[in-house]
């Protein structure tokens, strides 16, 4: 019982370290689109992900010995089944690995769990995986199974003792048996403990958004490993905040590995995943968006770059068998713009929602890689008028917002809550959700528009205006 109890506590403290952990929105970062319950690439239901950390020793690197700073990370898509899903993958800039692409491209299927780490272990891991489906009987007594596990890396040897190969089949266990499908813990974790991004310190970073394609609701999660970038090209919701932290340090050298990185080296994984009924080929594309978000935040493909990326649907459980014909529904191109906007949105919160979460690290030789410093980041945001600070939708003047605004006649905008979220349904339109920018200000992003309220002298809320194309006012009339 006593040990019952301590699991249960660990297991709700660790929760609550999740929850509470600093993401970029809490320092009044703005992004686009509408996220869903976590932010996250769990928010796509049945995707699962785990972590193995290790982190030991100080001071002078002694191969084989440490410093360590290390990791591996694991993501399932359907939860720790056999349950092949549709994916694809796509390389901005190819100096870097990730296993089993070749039969995802042939068969368009993914049938593994994805399997993060470092440049110099994925070797260890892939075998590791490889046992493990023995020991869990992962394809369901089929005796002559054959398979390719996905594993990607990047480069941590600024502050690991990589070539000392520290991960071992227990850390992947642990990432495997630690996986989850609530928060994801972000920074300097699983694989992306010893990453540096942008010329701060980067990680693993998440983030999701929810799109309405006609009566439907879908959602894409992103899950990055960021390790790329120079810090002269950081941009943070269009602010150069790189150039403007140039007064900061940012990193300090004192000790090998000498190599001939160059500013901006370094790679950057990218796992794309969605509920939307999309086949092989429209992942293609949906991971083709990718660089868009990653040259958003300064990213720029360097030739010493590893940006490999992979997306997957969750939709058609059930499509993959060996014997029979199965039916299928895809959605159509002409409705996939959307997708690839919520994809790129992802990416680009997930990067520097990694860089807000990692923490300063001193790794190998007192290498040390130094975490993007919040109150400054905030001024340079005020400075360039792009600071957003976070808006409750429980304040009480936003309640006063809800009722009924005649556009024209018999033409109306209908303002409702639900829960934490704020609506608006034009009559005969669906219902558009609303995210706050201020207490009278709101982007309704699935439609390209904003809506502002306005207050009488008794802040009381009277009219709104619509603003898309020019400007329409309407009068609150219940």
């Amino acid at each position: 019982m006593k040990i019952s109890l301590l699991v249960i506590s660990l297991t709700l403290c660790c929760s609550q370290i999740y929850a509470q952990q600093t993401r970029a929105r809490d320092l009044g970062i703005p992004f686009t689109g509408i996220p869903g319950k976590y932010n996250a690439i769990t928010d796509v239901s049945g995707v699962e992900v785990g972590h193995s950390t290790i982190i030991s020793g100080n001071g002078k690197n002694i191969i084989g010995e440490g410093p360590i700073r290390t990791g591996v990370t694991a993501i399932f898509p359907r939860g720790k089944k056999f349950s092949p899903v549709y994916a694809n993958w796509y390389s901005l800039n190819g100096n870097g690995e990730m296993t089993g692409t070749t039969w995802v491209t042939e068969s368009g299927f993914l049938e593994t769990p994805i399997m993060i780490t470092n440049t110099n272990s994925v070797g260890v891991v892939r075998d590791a995986v490889l046992k493990w489906y023995v020991d869990t009987n992962w394809y369901n007594d089929e005796k002559w199974w054959y398979t390719y596990p996905l594993v990607a890396e990047t480069y941590d040897g600024f502050l690991n003792d990589i070539y000392g190969f520290h991960v071992k089949e227990e850390h992947v266990l642990e990432a495997i048996n630690n996986t989850s499908s609530a928060w994801v813990e972000e920074g300097n974790v699983g694989g992306g403990t010893g990453m540096m991004c942008l010329g701060f310190k980067g990680g693993i970073g998440t983030a999701s958004r929810m799109v309405t394609i006609k009566d439907s609701t879908y959602t894409v999660g992103v899950l990055v490993q960021s390790n790329f970038g120079a810090k002269k090209n950081l941009t943070i919701a269009g602010v150069p905040v790189g150039m403007e932290l140039m007064n900061i340090t940012s990193s300090e050298y004192k000790g090998p590995p000498i190599s001939n990185r160059q500013e901006g080296d370094g790679s950057i994984i990218v796992i794309v995943a969605t509920d939307a009924p999309l086949l092989s080929h429209q992942l293609k594309r949906i991971a083709q968006r990718v660089p868009l978000g990653i040259g958003n935040v300064g990213g720029r493909g360097s030739n010493g770059s590893g940006d490999i990326f992979l997306a997957f649907s969750t939709a058609n459980e059930g499509a993959f068998s060996r014997t029979e014909n199965t039916a299928i529904t895809s959605l159509s191109n002409d409705q996939i713009t959307p997708l690839f906007e919520a994809t790129v949105q992802s990416v680009e919160e997930a990067i520097i929602n990694a860089m807000v979460a990692a923490k300063t690290m001193e790794g190998i030789n007192g290498n040390k890689s130094y975490a993007l410093p919040h109150e400054p980041t905030i001024e340079v945001l005020k400075k360039f008028n792009r600071f957003q600070p976070k808006v409750s939708l429980d304040d009480p003047r936003i309640k006063k917002h809800i009722g009924k605004y005649e556009l024209a006649p018999d033409i109306f905008i209908t303002i409702s809550k639900k829960g934490s979220n704020l609506f608006a349904q034009a009559t005969g339109r669906q219902q558009i959700e609303l995210t706050p920018i201020d207490n009278i200000t709101f982007n309704a992003f699935n439609i390209g528009a904003r809506i502002t309220f306005n207050l009488d002298e008794q802040q009381n809320t009277v009219s709104l205006s619509l603003i898309r194309n020019g400007v329409q006012n309407a009068k609150k009339v219940e």
